[in-house]
């Protein structure tokens, strides 16, 4: 079975734990089991066949194993958050959440550089960054192992797990922390985000669009936020916004697949309103 495949079913095994309402510790303990027996699998693979190439070492260590490496740390520092929150006392909560918060904050800090990186698409360092060929000229720096091989790692492959992880994690305690202060207001909780049912291509193709017809610059946005205010209401994690953005653009046909399927959904609908 092909790495790729082994990674888009990680996204429907989540999918189906997280629609089964079991507590956030139940689901949390669950998404870690499936995905570190999806890492193990992937390890196996790798070590049996290897890579033939540079190009495809690089793609699996920076986007194929960051598919259930993400989901694994994500949900192991949920599952931690949450095992130390506190009972009671809805103050002492916050005080928790925003401890948790800065600490996230400085670890975007510390990295700050790794994380300009990441999200300009750059490749320059792709391969001092994302193949085991230089684990003893650039040190793994993250401090907090989840799952590590000296056969299995390459220098940033973790950080990057981390870094993507903790931006997701940012969002699940700005949840929290809103359902909090909302109940402490005597206000109902907020709605729950819609799920988003197209590809990651085509959420890209959409927050570029809105970007380019003036979103961005009227309410002084780039495209990284109004991809974060988007994600407040569709359930969606984008991944690899401005590479997948390059490759719309090197569309050999229309570069803009999902906006001229919209149009011409609503333009049938109109149609049969007008029948």
């Amino acid at each position: 079975m092909k790495l790729e495949i082994l990674s888009e079913s990680l996204t429907t095994q989540l999918n189906e734990i997280a629609s089964e309402n079991n507590s956030i510790l139940e689901r949390a303990y669950r998404s870690i089991e499936v995905c570190r027996n999806l890492l193990s699998k992937l390890k196996k693979q790798v070590l049996r066949e290897g890579f033939d190439a540079m190009a495809k070492e690089i793609r699996f260590f920076k986007h194929t194993k960051q598919v259930p490496l993400i989901e694994l740390i994500h949900f192991s520092e949920i599952h931690s958050f949450e095992l130390q929150f506190p009972k009671a006392d809805k103050h002492s909560q916050l005080k928790t959440i925003k401890k948790k918060v800065n600490k996230i904050n400085r670890f975007f800090l510390y990295n700050l550089d790794f994380g300009r990186y990441i999200e300009a698409g750059h490749t320059h360092f792709d391969k001092e960054y994302f193949t085991r060929d230089y684990l003893d000229s650039y040190h793994i720096t993250t401090s907090k192992f989840y799952f590590q091989d000296p056969e299995f790692c390459t220098p940033r492959d973790m950080l990057l797990g981390k870094y993507r992880a903790y931006q997701k994690l940012l969002k699940y305690l700005d949840e929290r922390r809103f359902q909090l202060k909302k109940s402490l207001n005597g206000k109902k909780h907020p709605i729950k985000r819609l799920q988003w049912p197209f590809s990651n291509t085509d959420y890209v193709e959409l927050i570029y669009a809105l970007h380019a017809k003036g979103l961005g610059s009227k309410n002084s946005l780039s495209i990284v936020k109004i991809s974060d205010y988007l994600s407040q209401i569709f359930d969606v994690e984008p991944k690899d916004i401005y590479k997948t953005y390059q490759d719309i653009k090197n569309r050999k046909k229309s570069r803009t697949l999902f906006l001229d399927e919209l149009t011409t959904s609503l333009i049938s609908e109109m149609d049969k309103s007008e029948k």
